[in-house]
């Protein structure tokens, strides 16, 4: 595991995401920010900046019991 995705997978959890689902979920995230920051023409720490912080969202939202 790259140190990137260590430290992505280390805020996810800060974040809530679950320690075990972490990792894989950091991946996922790179890749798809590369994604976007292809399609959108975005730089690749605006995507990710954009992912982290809708995935913010949906934790503190379901954590709220929404």
């Amino acid at each position: 595991m790259s140190h990137e995705t260590q430290a992505l997978s280390q805020a996810l959890v800060s974040m809530g995401c679950p320690p075990d689902k972490s990792e894989e979920m950091a991946s996922q995230l790179q890749k798809r920010a590369r994604q976007l920051s292809e399609s959108k023409g975005r730089t690749y720490e605006e995507a990710l900046a954009h992912l982290l912080s809708l995935m913010r969202q949906g934790w503190s939202a379901k954590q709220n019991g929404s």
